[in-house]
Formats: structure tokens, C-alpha cells, sequence
């Protein structure tokens, strides 16, 4: 793993079997997300482990250079048009990669673990996720995008075509509006994943409409894994 990468780690019990790495949005950090594991209920399932990575601070070029956590540059804001550094979005997914090994490394297999984000978060879900050379439990997306088809075209794993994809995106959203949420949805999709989508009256954030819809598949999820034991 990256010596650099920090991250603030929770199990919802002992000896988990599956893990879930979630990644917060632009200009956050690792513990935006701590919040969400008690609102899951996850103590009668497997435990799972979840990571919440740092993304690196660096100058993002769209909010004047402000040096802020993200896990890409972003060169422009532009409605649905986004222009990306894929050299940072390539970065990160070599980080994610060194995260999953290290859950290897613990025990825990690629196939019983589970990439997740919020915003850029997500989209960085979606990259990593699509791009990963082993078969992963599935992703879960929450108001994020796909920042560049054409990398994941250049990366993408067959091995990830039918991956089972949770993705939620707020139809007040004025931050990534809902057409973004859409084209990644269907964009997925197109490439074979299983995409439950859902949207929620809400600007961007998460609603716990959308909590309660996110532990419903994901026990669903970890039921079908636990069975092939």
C-alpha cells in the first residue's frame, strides 16, 4: 500500500468476511462517512470491515488551484461536462488496488469486497471498480459519475462486466445533476453490470431513504456471497 495513503478503518464485528472501501467526495475526508456504519445495521450479518480511505491533497484546478483532498484534478466544472486529469484518476485506482490487496493480505477475497463512494468518491467507484483485474462483491455509488469512459474503456476488466452495481443519485441535486448520475447508470449498464438505480427528492447528499434501499441490497448481496460458501 501506498505509505502516503491514510485511512480510518471500522469493523461492524469481529473477524469480518467482507469489507467495504468507501471513498468520500471532493474536498472531504475519511471521516465523512463514519457516520453511515451504525445507520446500516449490520450487526446481525458477517461482519464486514470498512475502510474509508484520504484521498491526496493536491491544487484543484476548477476551484482556482485551492489545494484540497481529491482524488482527481478536476480542470472544469461545466454541467454535465467535466474535464478530468486521468493520470490522477489512474493514481488513485493504483491506490484503491494496494487497499484491496492489503484486505487480501487479511484474509478477506476480492470477490467479498465491495468499492463504494459519494460524489467523486463514487466516481472513483466506478473507475476503480470497472478496471479491477479480479472479480469484486459489487459497488455501490452514491450521487457519483463516471469521470471518463474512455479510461475505463482502455482498462476495462471482463472479469467486472456483470458486476452487481447499487448506485442512488438526488433529483435536486445541483452539484452533479441527475443527468450525470443517469448517463453513468446507463453507461454501466451498457457494459453488463446489474445496476439497481434509485433517486431521491434531494439535493446532493445521502437521504436515509437511500440508506435503508443501500442495506436492503446489501444484505441481499451478502446472503447470495455467504450461500456459495
Amino acid at each position: 500500500m501506498n505509505a502516503s495513503t491514510t485511512f480510518v478503518e471500522l469493523e461492524s464485528a469481529p473477524n469480518p468476511e467482507f469489507a467495504i472501501v468507501l471513498m468520500h467526495g471532493l474536498g472531504a475526508d475519511a471521516n465523512d462517512f463514519v457516520p453511515l456504519v451504525p445507520e446500516l445495521h449490520l450487526s446481525n450479518l458477517p461482519g464486514v470491515r470498512f475502510v474509508f480511505p484520504n484521498a491526496p491533497e493536491i491544487p484543484v484546478t476548477a476551484n482556482n488551484g485551492y489545494i484540497m483532498r481529491a482524488w482527481y484534478d478536476i480542470l472544469s466544472f461545466g454541467g454535465i461536462n467535466r474535464q478530468v486529469d486521468e493520470a490522477g484518476i489512474e493514481a488513485s485506482c493504483r491506490t484503491i488496488r494496494h487497499l484491496i490487496e492489503a484486505q487480501n493480505d487479511r484474509g478477506i477475497p476480492t470477490s467479498k469486497i465491495f468499492l463504494s463512494g459519494f460524489s467523486q468518491g463514487g466516481a472513483m467507484a466506478y473507475s476503480a471498480g470497472l478496471t479491477h483485474p479480479d472479480a469484486l462483491a459489487g459497488l455501490i455509488v452514491m450521487s457519483g459519475y463516471v469521470p471518463s469512459q474512455d479510461f475505463i474503456e482502455r482498462h476495462f476488466s471482463e472479469v467486472n462486466r456483470s458486476l452487481p452495481v447499487f448506485a442512488a443519485h438526488g433529483t435536486q441535486d445541483d452539484v452533479l445533476p441527475l443527468q450525470l448520475g443517469q448517463t453513468a447508470r446507463d453507461y454501466a449498464a451498457a457494459k453488463g453490470c446489474k445496476v439497481q438505480w434509485s433517486e431521491w427528492a434531494m439535493p446532493h447528499s445521502v437521504c436515509a431513504e437511500e440508506i435503508a434501499a443501500m442495506r436492503a441490497w446489501l444484505v441481499a448481496r451478502i446472503a447470495t456471497l455467504s450461500d456459495r460458501d
